[in-house]
């Protein structure tokens, strides 16, 4: 009779451990999917920019930054989904449409808080995003039916990393009316080159789905050799620190650790990783940057 009473609660805790394990995976997709985790990512950048630069962490500006990043990469990755499938649209798809949409409401709010020239400086990174995923351009010069930035051959890598580099090292200075001497332009080199690093993973793991007219670095190199590219890039990436005039301990620690976790992570990636690999581990690299040079 013990045994049984026993047996039939190791089973009701069994239960309820694997309904707690669905629960959080829920609200980890919902993080990961609505672009939460990457726009973390983006103003982790920004303040570490205002670290190592000196300058106010502004809030409005980091609330924009924030609330503008969900809204450009859920309008990037399903306006083409909404656009021809709104009728029946997945219960997950239409909860990021709605947080989405309330996202956007509060970019627009931290839009009027913010001064006109940073508002202009915006507007141009604003309008690289809009054309990366909206078709403009004529069909020559497009090797499929999309016709916007993101689809023409090899761009897209280079799109990303200059849109990140310019919110997250430019943007903060301009808005702070500093000075942009040349540690600005090497930091702004420098995360360039970090988020082309980043993309790799992301670029290996979507070596099954991507057509290959996008033709990404691991469909014109390959694997490894795009794993010896990241390695490259990761070097110049953390040699780069050593070219500015404000060189610190600090600083020169905090970009080895995170240069070393992404050399990690980028050695592991395969075609075949987690969906979680890049999603959230590789995307947690600049959050992990960040708290390294906070601490």
């Amino acid at each position: 009779m013990k045994a049984k009473v026993f047996n039939e609660k190791i089973r009701l805790l069994t239960v309820y451990y694997f309904c707690i394990m669905i629960k959080i995976k829920r609200v980890l997709d919902f993080y990961i999917n609505s672009s939460i985790h990457v726009a973390l990512a983006v103003v982790s950048l920004v303040l570490i920019t205002c670290v190592k630069f000196d300058i106010e962490a502004e809030n409005n500006l980091l609330f924009f930054i924030f609330f503008a990043t969900i809204t450009g990469y859920n309008f990037v990755k399903y306006f083409g989904i909404a656009k021809f499938h709104h009728r029946r649209l997945a219960t997950w798809l239409k909860a990021i449409q709605i947080f989405s949409f309330f996202c956007f409401v509060a970019l627009c709010y931290y839009t009027f808080t913010l001064p006109k020239p940073t508002i202009v400086y915006l507007l141009f990174f604003g309008v690289i995003t809009f054309f990366y995923a909206i078709p403009f351009l004529p069909k020559r010069f497009f090797l499929d039916a999309h016709h916007n930035l993101r689809t023409i051959s090899g761009l897209k890598v280079y799109v990303i990393a200059f849109v990140w580099a310019g919110v997250t090292v430019i943007l903060p200075l301009l808005h702070a009316d500093e000075s942009l001497v040349l540690d600005v332009y090497i930091e702004a080199f420098q995360r360039f080159v970090l988020v082309v690093a980043l993309m790799l993973p992301f670029e290996i793991r979507d070596l099954r789905f991507d057509s290959l007219r996008l033709a990404t670095i691991p469909q014109q190199i390959g694997v490894k050799r795009t794993k010896g590219l990241g390695f490259l890039l990761i070097l110049i990436f953390f040699l780069l620190e050593f070219l500015k005039d404000a060189v610190t301990v600090k600083f020169i620690f905090s970009t080895l650790i995170a240069g070393v976790l992404l050399l990690f992570l980028l050695r592991f990636s395969s075609k075949n990783q987690s969906p979680y690999y890049s999603g959230f581990w590789v995307e947690a690299i600049p959050i992990v940057w960040y708290v390294l040079l906070f601490f």
